[in-house]
C-alpha cells in the first residue's frame, strides 16, 4: 500500500496546518487540557481520513481482451440501456459506478487498446448520483479502441465534494487493460459505455474494485 502522488502535497501541507494549530492552542490556552486532547484526537481522526482516501493499493490484474474491468472502486449505482451523443452517437449499455470519500480513487482502464478521444469538460458539481450529473457536472471524457475495433467510452464525473479530476493519458496513446489512466480526489462517479450486445456480470448495488471486478464480457 502507498500513497499516491495526488495526495503527497495536501497530506503535507495538511500536517503543517493540523501541527500549527495545535501549537497555537497550547500556546494561548496553555491550562485547558481537555480542550488539548480534544483538539488532538480530531486532528489525528481528520489527518488519518484524508490519508485513507489517498491510498493506492496494488493491484493484480488479470488481462483478457473479452471482459471489460471496472475502472473504479464503489458501487454500481446505474444499468440501463441510452443514448451516447456526447462521441459515439448510438444507443450504449451504460454502466455507472459511484465512489465514495473511503473508497480508493485510483481510476484504471476496463480495456487496453489506443486513446481515440481525451475531452475535459468543466461544470457543475451536483452530487454524483444526480441523473443530470453525467452531462451537467464537470467532467472527462475517455474512449478506448480495442484492437477489434470496439470502442469503449468511459466517463469521470466530478460529485458535490469532488473537485478536482485527473486524467494521465491523451489521445493517440496506447492504454494497457487495468492501467492507471486518472485519479478523481474525493466523492464521484464513472460511467462506461459499452456495446449493447455485452453481457453485464454485475448487477445493481455490486461492490466493485478497479481492475479486478467484471463488469462485462463482449
Amino acid at each position: 500500500m502507498t500513497i499516491h502522488k495526488e495526495g503527497r502535497t495536501i497530506l503535507f501541507v495538511l500536517l503543517i496546518i493540523l501541527f500549527a494549530a495545535n501549537w497555537l492552542l497550547v500556546y494561548f490556552l496553555p491550562a485547558e487540557n481537555t480542550v488539548h486532547s480534544i483538539a488532538i484526537a480530531v486532528s489525528i481522526a481528520l489527518y488519518l481520513a484524508v490519508l485513507q482516501f489517498f491510498r493506492s493499493p496494488s493491484v493484480n490484474v488479470e488481462k483478457n481482451e473479452t471482459h471489460v474491468l471496472a475502472p473504479a472502486d464503489g458501487r454500481v449505482v446505474a444499468i440501463e440501456e441510452t443514448e451516447e451523443n456526447e462521441y459515439l452517437h448510438e444507443r450504449r449499455k451504460q454502466i455507472s459506478i459511484f465512489m465514495s470519500p473511503v473508497n480508493v480513487h485510483v481510476n484504471r482502464t476496463p480495456v487496453g487498446g489506443i486513446v481515440s478521444l481525451y475531452m475535459y469538460h468543466p461544470g457543475k458539481y451536483l452530487v454524483a448520483w444526480h441523473p443530470k450529473s453525467s452531462i451537467e457536472n464537470e467532467r472527462t471524457t475517455l474512449v478506448v479502441k480495442m484492437a477489434n475495433g470496439v470502442e469503449i467510452l468511459i466517463r469521470q464525473i466530478a460529485g458535490a465534494v469532488a473537485r478536482r479530476i485527473k486524467c494521465y493519458v491523451k489521445e493517440g496513446q496506447r492504454v494497457n487493460q487495468g492501467e492507471e489512466f486518472g485519479f478523481i480526489k474525493f466523492g464521484s462517479r464513472v460511467d462506461v459505455f459499452l456495446p449493447t450486445n455485452a453481457t453485464v456480470r454485475v448487477s445493481m448495488g455490486d461492490k466493485t474494485i478497479a481492475g479486478k471486478t467484471i463488469l462485462a464480457e463482449l
